[in-house]
Formats: C-alpha cells, structure tokens, sequence
C-alpha cells in the first residue's frame, strides 16, 4: 500500500462520520449500531439514504448538501477513495452524512428492518460476468428486503448499457413498479426541475464517460417486500468498451 494510501487510512481513523467494519472485523463481532443510526449517529428522525458503492463520496456529499432533512450514507470497501468525501462532509459539517466502509456483500448487516428508504447506485461495476456480484441482481435485492422500507426506492445511475438492460428486464420480471427511466438521461424532456437538479449531480467517473461521449442512463424503481426474485434470462450483449479494454477499465477504477 502507498504511503499516501496509508495515511489517508490513519486520518480516517480520527473522522467522525466514518465507520470502519470490513469483513475480516464484523465476522468477529455483531455491528451494535444496527437499527439504531437515527438515534445514536444522526440524533434526528429522518429518513436514511444509502448510495451503495460510493468511492469518492462525491454523491453521497451533494445529496446531503440538496437534502438538509435527509441522513445520507455512503457505502464502500475502498477507504483511500472514501476519505475524499468524508473529509469535505467535515469540512462543510454535514451532520446528515456519514460513511461506512465495508463489504457490500455483507450490508444487511448494518441496516435493520425498514431503517432504510431509499438506495442509490452510482455508476456500479456492470459485473457482466458474474450476476452473484452484480448490486441490481435478485441476490442483492433479497438483501435490501432485510432493511429497506416495503416498496423503497432504488435509483440506477449508470454508464453501462449491459447493467442498464439488465436491471430493467430484472424489474419486468419481478414486476417490479418502474417510476421512471431512460437511456439518455441528459437529453430527456419530461423531468421536473427538482428531480433534474439531484440526476444532475456528476461524479469525477461521470464526467469521463459523458467525455468519452456515452449516454448516461437511469432507471428508478420501488423493491417490495415480498415475492419470490426470479433472475431475467434474457441474452445481453456485453459492453464493449469494457470488456475489450479490460486494461485501461481497471487502471481508471484504481486512479
């Protein structure tokens, strides 16, 4: 690990509104916070916003700065990243944002039942080959279900049509309420001005890939409670520019 990774890992150590429970740590011992962020974090009655896969923070701190009167938590494993977002929330004393780094595969364990109401995903890996990792397959929206309100809210920004596709067959499979969603979500007409105001917020990845000059797209859709998640078993076409430039993918996932 770099020296610069090593101390942004140290200060973090010191923030506030940063928790720290990766799965080698909450494997040994029950997160005592579960159920309990509004009275014992927040210290308010507001609702919990979760953008899952966060990395720099960036959109968990303009939602906060948005939403005065919504609890904002960014969620991710990569902590060097995280400390950018965390430090300027600090900075600004943002109360109503805060930070978790840990697995997502493990997030149930963070979140009691309905303390949740919505989720944001953010530009997340597509996981074209391996629907088991993918934050919009059925095997994470079981997860949801254990901590996010009945008919929550889950809103998918990205830059992949593969993800995009797949999420929204996911959806019409489960018959899952679709609220909105569109493939070219900056030349799309019909959005109110308050909704346009938060779709607009643009990370750093964000702008590269509108700079590389791909359409961004969104789709938001309600998670019931029940009913059994069948998996859509529609062919997909993968994204190109990512599977054929697999190298340069991952050197811009690691900047």
């Amino acid at each position: 690990m770099s020296k610069g990774k090593l101390e942004k890992f140290a200060e973090m150590e010191t923030f506030d509104n940063v928790f720290q429970y990766p799965f080698s740590i909450i494997g040994k011992s029950a997160f005592k916070m579960k159920g309990h962020w509004r009275e014992q974090y927040f210290q308010n009655t507001n609702p919990i916003v979760l953008e899952l896969g966060c990395g720099k923070g960036e959109y968990t701190v303009e939602l906060a700065r948005l939403f005065p009167t919504i609890n904002f938590i960014g969620v991710d494993i990569k902590g060097a990243r995280m400390w950018k977002g965390a430090k300027m929330a600090l900075a600004e004393n943002l109360h109503n944002a805060a930070f978790l780094r840990t697995n997502i595969e493990i997030i149930d364990r963070f979140f009691g039942e309905d303390e949740v109401q919505e989720i944001w995903l953010t530009f997340s890996d597509p996981q074209m080959k391996n629907v088991r990792k993918r934050l919009t397959g059925t095997l994470f929206m079981e997860r949801y279900r254990h901590f996010l309100i009945d008919g929550g809210i889950i809103h998918l920004k990205t830059d992949s049509n593969f993800l995009f596709t797949y999420t929204a067959l996911m959806a019409k499979k489960n018959q899952l309420p679709v609220l909105f969603q569109t493939e070219d979500l900056y030349h799309t007409d019909d959005i109110d001005a308050s909704t346009r105001q938060t779709l607009s917020i643009r990370t750093y990845y964000e702008t590269m890939w509108i700079d590389r000059g791909l359409n961004i797209k969104y789709i938001k859709f309600c998670l019931p409670r029940t009913g059994r998640m069948v998996e859509p078993d529609d062919e997909i076409p993968f994204d190109e520019y990512k599977s054929y430039h697999h190298n340069q993918w991952d050197a811009l996932k690691n900047r």
